[in-house]
């Protein structure tokens, strides 16, 4: 199921959808890191936005 754009809230903004391919590349660039730790991050610590730019910046 795609995302929806036009129905967004600030839900929406503290998370990341995992399945969106987009969404873990803008992260990443925005981190500076690779997709593939986006896509760890996630795993260890959930989709909360905060909480991965923290893991990450470990």
């Amino acid at each position: 199921m795609s995302d929806d754009k036009n129905k967004t809230d600030a839900r929406d903004r503290n998370r990341v959808a995992g399945k969106e391919d987009y969404e873990i590349n803008y992260l990443a660039k925005e981190l500076g890191v690779s997709a593939d730790q986006v896509r760890q991050a996630i795993k260890a610590v959930g989709n909360d936005r905060a909480k991965i730019k923290d893991y990450l910046k470990k």
